[in-house]
């Protein structure tokens, strides 16, 4: 794997830097000298201590505010080595991290996040008093409302109109969508919305600040044995157990086959290093090396059982700085919705006037999220993967490879009960009304991968691809409101070292790009009766293009750098310079931004499905066809399923960061 589209980020903390210098100091004398001896008298071992700060300041967001401190991350990383009997040898990587951003910035990310919040009605009309801010609790149609429900049930002692934002008010307006107020302070101030999602959404503000002290032992980033049991004719058997990444892929940024691990996005979204933001499980690898052949350099056949507990992608914790997608703040929202009920903007629509949307109470249980069936520890719910992979006499390397897993990303579907807030009526079948359950579907991958050099152009080419089947997308044409799709992704990528004299004449300068493709199956996108679109919001078809120009200067210890990516559909563009400086062997310093431009948020609108079930008059009035059916008329805007169509580039446009990073080596 080419190694290039790496950022890390580093600066000298701005206080206390002296006093921990010298704590990491002695943790690393030691470590040196004192750590236990696993069986062997004569190999000592191998310690390195690391220490990083990573500082980032972000510009305004579309509320046109300034956000101020979005990082303060304080890393100690160690990294242990040593031979053990019978020529097994152990290796380790233990971290932790402390974040200040959520004690000084806490206005933005801690106890003081949020605050009291409007919520859109639209209606021109000015029959229910015209167009304008309504506050969160008191809905055009709502206990207190105009139009008086006092069966809706909604009670703002229980979820008051403090510590919230409105859902999506960083990045977009709400510019008449079904959006909602999210609470976003650290769940010991503010326990609204709280639940697990998969690793993260339940977290206190000193579970943020150091995540990797957790009940799953995060601050273990790797722990495992390794042996290589050789056998005749140039075979061996390569063994490897315990806690570990397993590499898959041969790409940067976004992945296709790399896909064993999940993710931690909530770490700085997609521009981490998957080194540093891959989730190590524990696993056993083992690898059949067969040596070579007539036609083949290599071969090697592996197969890997991750036996630990699932693990869903961290996709961000609501009042967090990286939110990717914005989709943290969704569940959030909605899982505050179904315990606690809400305000929910132009929802209502009533018979006689077709443009009037009104901002509209409902009671707990009536919409939003409901449960998380996150997989439980089974045999079945385990991951198993294979893989060939050979060398050719010709220098050409691939693999094949077969994995089946639980996705790592959550599937939404519509939740066939709850309470008519119209009627007062409770059923296990009712039909459904923005209100989901979240699920982990079984994925089943098949793909393959190749790398080669193409002389002709002094370049190296990456190849990956991989067909899935089982994820599932939201679908607003479904009764369901998901389907299942089949999936298919692709990348190719080209490196080539190239001398450009103007930027250093001595030394090649490397230009990397990358396209990744997607491609969903049995796609359905059509126009609503309505106007707007409905079925899957994610594009059929998808390209992100990435670019990286790195330079080395000063006999390598001054690196410049850009990268940009491109995001086709959603015309999102993000482009990075970094200047990276080696003060010494042991000492790297870094700073750059992180800089995005977006598109008319008008693409990304999409059926919202607040005219999906009809709940006459309030929902149904002027949607056409039979009132008494579910199905979705095509009222479209940018919540909730927008997020999908910006992708990650385009929903982080207004979150442009510059940062300075430091990194020391003990």
């Amino acid at each position: 794997m080419v190694d290039t589209y790496k950022t890390r980020h580093h600066l000298m903390a701005r206080a206390g830097l002296g006093g921990a210098l010298c704590a990491f100091v002695t943790l690393n004398a030691l470590a040196q000298n004192n750590l236990p001896d696993l069986g062997s008298s004569t190999p000592k071992w191998k310690v390195d201590v690391y220490y990083e700060n990573d500082t980032r300041f972000r510009g305004k967001d579309n509320t046109n505010r300034t956000v101020g401190l979005s990082k303060f991350r304080n890393t100690v990383q160690v990294e242990l080595d040593r031979e053990l009997n019978n020529g097994w040898e152990f290796h380790g990587v233990l971290r932790g991290t402390w974040d200040g951003v959520y004690r000084i910035n806490d206005d933005q990310y801690g106890k003081e996040a949020g605050g009291a919040i409007n919520l859109d009605t639209t209606d021109p009309s000015g029959a229910f008093g015209g167009t304008r801010a309504t506050p969160h609790g008191q809905g055009v149609v709502g206990d207190n409302g105009l139009i008086d429900t006092p069966f809706l049930g909604f009670d703002t002692n229980v979820n008051p109109n403090d510590g919230l934002r409105v859902l999506g008010d960083r990045w977009h307006d709400v510019e008449g969508g079904a959006a909602f107020g999210v609470p976003v302070r650290p769940c010991d101030y503010d326990s609204r919305g709280c639940t697990d999602f998969g690793g993260y959404g339940d977290k206190k503000r000193s579970e943020l600040e150091s995540p990797e002290f957790n009940s799953r032992l995060d601050f273990i980033r790797e722990a495992y044995v390794k042996k290589t049991f050789t056998l005749d004719d140039q075979r061996s058997i390569f063994l490897k157990i315990g806690k570990q990444q397993v590499v898959w892929g041969r790409t940067d940024l976004f992945r296709v086959l790399d896909v064993i691990n999940p993710v931690d996005y909530s770490r700085n979204n997609i521009y981490d290093e998957l080194e540093d933001i891959r989730i190590p499980m524990w696993m056993v690898q083992a690898e059949y090396r067969m040596g070579g052949s007539e036609s083949m350099q290599e071969r090697n056949l592996q197969v890997v059982w991750n036996f630990d507990q699932f693990r869903a992608n961290n996709l961000g914790q609501c009042g967090t700085a990286n939110v990717i997608l914005d989709a943290g703040c969704f569940f959030r929202g909605m899982k505050n919705l179904w315990d606690n009920g809400g305000t929910v903007a132009n929802f209502a629509n009533l018979p006689g006037v077709p443009d009037a949307f009104l901002a509209t109470d409902f009671g707990p249980g009536q919409i939003g999220l409901n449960e998380v069936h996150l997989p439980s520890w089974k045999l079945k719910n385990t991951q198993l993967g294979i893989k060939y992979e050979g060398v050719t006499k010709g220098g050409l390397s691939f693999s094949l490879n077969a994995l089946t897993y639980r996705s790592q990303l959550p599937s939404l579907r519509g939740a066939r009960r709850g309470t008519n807030g119209f009627t007062g009526e409770f059923r296990e079948s009712w039909p459904y009304l923005i209100s989901f359950d979240m699920h982990f579907p079984r994925v089943n991958l098949i793909g393959g991968s190749m790398d080669f050099e193409w002389e002709a152009a002094d370049a190296a080419v990456r190849v990956e691809a991989a067909l899935t089947d089982g994820e599932e997308f939201a679908n607003t044409s479904k009764a369901e409101l998901y389907s299942e799709n089949n999936v298919l992704r692709a990348v190719i990528g080209i490196d080539r070292p190239t001398f450009i004299p103007f930027i250093n004449p001595r030394r090649t300068t490397l230009i990397s790009g990358q396209l990744f493709f997607q491609h969903i199956f049995n796609h359905d996108d059509r126009r609503g009766p309505m106007g707007g679109r409905i079925g899957i919001p994610d594009w059929e078809d998808n390209v992100i293009g990435t670019l990286l120009v790195k330079a080395f200067l000063k006999n390598d210890r001054l690196s410049p750098q850009i990268i940009f990516a491109h995001d086709f559909r959603a015309q999102a563009t993000v482009a990075a310079p970094q200047v990276e400086w080696l003060l010494s062997d042991n000492l790297k310093f870094a700073i750059g931004a992180n800089v995005k431009l977006g598109s008319d948020n008008d693409r990304y609108k999409y059926d919202d499905c607040r005219a999906c079930n009809p709940w006459p008059p309030f929902t149904s009035g002027n949607y056409g066809g039979d009132p008494t059916q579910a199905f979705s008329r095509g009222l479209a805007g940018l919540e909730p399923l927008g997020r999908f169509r910006a992708g990650p580039i385009g929903a982080a446009w207004a979150e442009d960061e510059i940062y300075a990073t430091l990194r020391y080596k003990f």
